[in-house]
C-alpha cells in the first residue's frame, strides 16, 4: 500500500527579487520556478534591460483570498521593472502575446506579513529556509492574524531556519496564521496538515 498523507506545503516571502518567480528569458511562455502557493500575498513584477511595452502579458494565478485572478493584458517593461495589477498567492502562467526581443524576468516586491496558512484545523509540522538580510520574528496564531499565538520563531541575517517541531506537530484548531515583523526572511516553507 502507498504511503498517503495530507501534509502539504506553502512558502512565506518577504523582500525584492526580479527573478524569484522566473529566470530571464525569451519565451514567449516564461518558465517558472517558485511560482508559489505563498502564506503572504506579493505584489508580481517584471524586469527587462530593453523595451518590451510593446507586448502584452497574461498572467494566471490566484489573489491574496485564494481565488482565480488573471491579468489579461499587463504591459511589459520598457527597460525596468514594472508591477502588475493586484497581490498575488500563485501564479501558474505568464504568456506573452508575441515574441520577446529581450530577457524578461518575473518577482516579487513588497509581500505583505501576513497570510493564511490553512483556514481549518491543521497541525504545522515543520519549516525550513534561510534568512535574509537583519533580523524578524515570525508569529503563527490560531483562529486569526489576532488570535493566540502558538508558535514563535526569532531569525538572524543569513541563518538557516529549521526548527525542531514535535513530531504531532503544533495543532492550531481554528486555523493557522502568520504575523512576521521585521525584514529578514528570504523564503521560508511551511509544511502543514491539509
Amino acid at each position: 500500500m502507498a504511503n498517503q498523507t495530507n501534509v502539504k506545503s506553502k512558502r512565506i516571502l518577504y523582500g525584492t527579487d526580479t527573478d524569484a518567480i522566473s529566470v530571464s528569458g525569451t519565451a514567449t511562455t516564461l518558465v517558472l520556478l517558485d511560482s508559489g502557493p505563498w502564506i503572504n500575498a506579493q505584489t508580481v513584477t517584471m524586469t527587462s534591460s530593453a523595451d518590451n511595452s510593446g507586448i502584452t502579458f497574461a498572467i494566471v494565478g490566484k489573489d491574496a483570498d485564494g481565488a482565480s485572478q488573471t491579468v489579461a493584458a499587463h504591459t511589459g517593461p520598457n527597460a525596468t521593472t514594472n508591477s502588475v495589477t493586484g497581490t498575488w498567492t500563485e501564479i501558474t502562467s505568464i504568456t506573452a502575446s508575441g515574441s520577446i526581443t529581450t530577457d524578461i524576468s518575473a518577482g516579487i516586491k513588497d509581500g505583505l506579513t501576513s497570510g493564511i496558512v490553512f483556514a481549518g484545523r491543521t497541525r504545522i509540522r515543520g519549516m525550513n529556509g534561510v534568512a535574509g538580510g537583519g533580523a524578524a520574528t515570525l508569529f503563527f496564531k490560531n483562529t486569526s492574524t489576532g488570535g493566540s499565538t502558538k508558535f514563535v520563531l526569532d531569525v538572524d541575517s543569513g541563518e538557516a531556519i529549521a526548527p525542531y517541531i514535535p513530531d504531532n506537530g503544533v495543532l492550531f484548531d481554528a486555523g493557522a496564521y502568520f504575523i512576521m515583523t521585521g525584514t529578514a526572511v528570504v523564503g521560508v516553507s511551511v509544511q502543514y496538515d491539509g
